[in-house]
């Protein structure tokens, strides 16, 4: 046994929630990251506490500047401070309290437990909103300038709330309302959403890897924004369309399906690794018209022999990720305003020669999970103005096209006619995507 695993035994439960508080603040690496690895440091915890550490530290992430604040004054470390905090939002009191049954003996001081009650009484005080929701000063100011104040906090609140489970449902091999069936027969609740007929958000926490509909490869996990932006593409019988920046493939999968099966997707992305993770599921998908292919950049010569061919091309950019705050809330911390700036630059340029491979009256989806105008419309407005070939095309209407009507009060389109998901308005998360196409 490794010495970072031996204290396991000795220390008490929030010692070591204490320790893992620790780790996950350094920022270093992603949450999900720091916090698998101490799953598999710590072997001997049950799915009970895994949930509880793991719930806790989410907390402490999506409420790291307001805890600081309720944290100002108090006994023991700051993160012991939070790990208080954190137990409490999530569990109650009972999370506070001994559970002999289960050997768990939290070890919580009378100085500490008075500090917490005291605590609820700061709760009540004025502050700012930005402290209040966690949420960096210099985005929030992003918020306030796009939305007013009343809807930027609306926003926060709502960043700052665990996303939902939604599915795509994989037509190719399934109609929708045999998986709906499937799932109720497993006691998973689901709800269809009714202008999105391939769609479904489930309730609760089931274990989902398990169900049949997921291991027969019928429903595949995907933000509704995501499919969103996917129909975009608006993907029809033998096409030829690229996916510009695949990653993991989740719209690439979407894509294929709307193909029919039929054409040619070209999946591509920079990184293998990224592309290794679309394998498994495109084996489940039961597609056979997606082509996998790692790139060394947007000038890559594999790319180069593309030029002129597709007729869609879908540029789902590498951005600052801030509009999955709801998924990965330790975003907000780790990306900084003068990061934007270098990614825009990237922007541009993927966007540029993802262009060169659009054929006469081909589409071009560029997208991004960011709420920033710098890496959305200014990115746009700055290709248009340099590439007088190209125009822009109604979101709106490439969706209708599709009998894909957004609600009203999602106020989903911009006045220029691009998709801007705001998850405050439509609970998915925050999502951009510009439609355009070469004359």
């Amino acid at each position: 046994m490794s010495r970072r695993q031996k204290p396991a035994k000795s220390l008490t439960r929030f010692d070591l929630l204490e320790r893992l508080i620790a780790e996950v603040l350094q920022l270093s690496a992603p949450a999900d990251s720091v916090i698998s690895a101490f799953f598999r440091a710590n072997k001997n915890l049950g799915m009970r506490d895994r949930a509880f550490y793991a719930e806790t530290v989410w907390a402490v992430l999506r409420n790291r500047s307001w805890y600081t604040h309720l944290s100002a004054a108090g006994s023991g470390s700051m993160n012991r401070r939070f790990a208080l905090l954190a137990v409490l939002d999530c569990f109650g009191p009972a999370g506070l309290a001994p559970d002999p049954a289960r050997k768990i003996f939290p070890q919580v001081s009378d100085q500490e437990q008075a500090w917490l009650a005291h605590v609820e009484s700061v709760r009540q005080t004025q502050i700012d909103p930005a402290v209040r929701e966690s949420i960096p000063p210099w985005l929030y100011q992003e918020w306030v300038a796009r939305l007013g104040p009343a809807e930027a906090l609306a926003c926060a609140r709502a960043m700052n709330q665990t996303a939902p489970l939604d599915l795509r449902i994989n037509t190719h091999l399934v109609k929708p309302a045999e998986v709906i069936d499937e799932f109720l027969s497993d006691q998973v609740s689901v709800t269809r959403f009714d202008f999105f007929p391939d769609a479904l958000r489930i309730e609760g926490k089931p274990a989902l890897h398990k169900t049949k509909p997921f291991l027969r490869g019928w429903v595949e996990v995907q933000d509704l924004g995501s499919q969103c932006l996917a129909k975009l593409v608006h993907a029809k019988r033998g096409q030829f369309i690229v996916d510009f920046c695949a990653g993991a493939g989740g719209k690439t999968l979407a894509i294929g399906a709307a193909l029919k099966n039929t054409g040619r997707l070209y999946a591509l992305d920079v990184s293998a690794t990224r592309l290794a993770r679309l394998k498994p599921r495109l084996a489940r998908s039961g597609l056979s018209n997606v082509w996998p292919s790692a790139i060394t950049g947007p000038t890559d010569d594999r790319v180069k022999r593309l030029h002129g061919k597709a007729d869609a091309v879908l540029v789902d950019a590498p951005c600052s990720g801030l509009g999955t705050l709801r998924r990965n809330p330790d975003l907000k911390w780790r990306m900084t305003a003068d990061r934007i700036g270098p990614l825009n630059e990237q922007q541009s340029e993927i966007l540029l020669q993802a262009s060169r491979l659009v054929k006469s009256g081909g589409l071009l989806v560029y997208g991004t999970c960011s709420p920033l105008p710098q890496e959305n419309e200014l990115i746009v407005e700055r290709f248009l103005s340099e590439q007088p070939g190209f125009r822009r095309v109604s979101a709106q209407e490439i969706l209708s096209a599709q009998r894909i009507d957004l609600p009203a009060d999602w106020q989903a389109f911009t006045s220029a006619g691009d998709l801007m998901l705001w998850p405050h308005r439509t609970q998915t998360d925050g999502f951009y995507a510009a439609v355009l196409t070469r004359d």
